[in-house]
């Protein structure tokens, strides 16, 4: 199974493709995608969408698994970021792909065993789960390959919707 894991966001969006080989979650690509941020924000969500696209065409992943979009106190933020989702949404579909989304909370239980776990906690247990070759400098990076992971080990659990 070859999974796209994604931190969904507008101005970062963290994008990992997994894939199950033997038993093992093997990291194939990992990235995070950062948009021009004196561009109007249609032209940032184009870019995460032709991102997106892109990596979908390149890997051609079975699934497409994202963290569940949660309100904060910037509601501005989440709504921007709710429109960016959207994006992946559609893109899903448009592609035919099963989808799947975890909430923060699934995430950090099943990377780390304990659903409170802190930034550090998960960018410390993520290396231990999966072999990274090269540095990572944003967490949303993490996040996605924490995402891809949740969904490995949750497939079965899942309720997964495809999308046509």
């Amino acid at each position: 199974m070859l999974v796209l894991g994604i931190d969904p966001g507008y101005d970062r969006l963290g994008l990992a493709v997994v894939e199950q080989k033997n038993g093992q979650p093997e990291l194939l690509y990992s990235d995070c995608l950062t948009t021009d941020k004196k561009a109007i924000f249609s032209a940032r969500l184009l870019a995460v969408g032709n991102e997106i696209e892109k990596i979908l065409k390149d890997w051609q992943p079975q699934v497409v698994a994202t963290e569940k979009l949660y309100f904060t106190v910037n509601q501005k933020t989440a709504m921007a970021v709710a429109e960016a989702r959207g994006v992946i949404t559609y893109l899903g579909t448009k592609y035919g792909l099963l989808f799947a989304e975890y909430t923060p909370l699934e995430i950090k239980t099943c990377v780390t065993g304990y659903g409170s776990a802190n930034k550090k906690q998960m960018t410390e247990m993520i290396p231990r789960l999966i072999k990274i070759n090269k540095a990572i400098k944003y967490d949303d990076e993490y996040d996605a390959i924490g995402v891809a992971l949740t969904h490995l080990a949750r497939a079965p659990l899942s309720a997964l919707s495809t999308i046509k």
